[in-house]
């Protein structure tokens, strides 16, 4: 499973990365973005969906595969 996040949808709320800072960076605008590939191993599957669920423009989004 991967986690992916839409720059385009990002306005900059900083929940992903102040939910879960393990898989969310900020850059210097205070917008979200994955550290790293995004993949994600089983046991930060449950962080990832909390970080999906907090997203209030639905920039965060889960892939199977």
């Amino acid at each position: 499973m991967r986690v992916v996040h839409n720059p385009d949808l990002c306005t900059g709320h900083g929940r992903c990365y102040a939910l879960v800072s393990e898989l969310f960076g900020d850059d210097e605008f205070g917008h979200g973005y994955v550290l790293g590939d995004g993949t994600l191993s089983p046991d930060q599957e449950a962080a990832a969906r909390r970080a999906v669920a907090a997203c209030p423009e639905r920039a965060i989004s889960l892939i199977d595969g």
